[in-house]
């Protein structure tokens, strides 16, 4: 069986059992979750999420970078559609993960990765890419600094160790800022 028909066989049982026509397009944590594209670490997972309790942006080492950045800002405008604002009551979870492949793009491939990242060649030696811990509190004050992102998220920077399956908190939830 190919992988499209092992997908297509799966959807079809879960058309029919785990199907919920009445989940919304506004999470039910009010919860935005960044991550890695990294299978390993699929949020979902990792963190127990069950359907519809979070909304989910995944890229090369869940950095945050200008499509990232562009994503943030036109979501509220979806969720003002969908009649409710966006930012009090809402968190921002940024979650990176230890054995990251960007580790291997910054090796091979750093002129790629800068420009993925929107910061120049000589910036991506500042960008702490081998060290998840340090980047994800770089990427948390990056979030702070971004005026068009909505205030008013509690942030918080996580980290996944693919070794032991258990995550650490490196910054605790705090506001993003104010809802200016």
């Amino acid at each position: 069986m190919t992988f499209i028909e092992t997908v297509i066989q799966r959807n079809s049982e879960f058309a029919n059992h785990g199907h919920s026509a009445d989940l919304k397009i506004i999470p039910s944590t009010k919860t935005i979750i960044i991550g890695c594209l990294d299978p390993r670490v699929d949020p979902l997972d990792v963190l127990g999420l069950k359907p519809g309790e979070a909304a989910i942006y995944r890229n090369i080492g869940g950095r945050i970078n200008p499509a990232l950045v562009e994503a943030m800002i036109l979501l509220p405008i979806v969720t003002r559609a969908a009649g409710q604002e966006m930012g009090s009551g809402w968190n921002l979870v940024v979650l990176h993960h230890t054995e990251c492949g960007i580790t291997g793009c910054y090796k091979h491939a750093p002129d790629l990765l800068a420009t993925h990242l929107g910061v120049s060649r000589s910036e991506l030696d500042t960008m702490e890419i081998t060290d998840p811990r340090k980047a994800v509190a770089m990427d948390v004050v990056a979030y702070r600094r971004q005026k068009d992102i909505p205030g008013g998220f509690m942030i918080s920077g996580l980290v996944y160790d693919v070794s032991s399956g258990k995550i650490e908190v490196i910054v605790a939830p705090t506001q993003l800022r104010g809802n200016e």
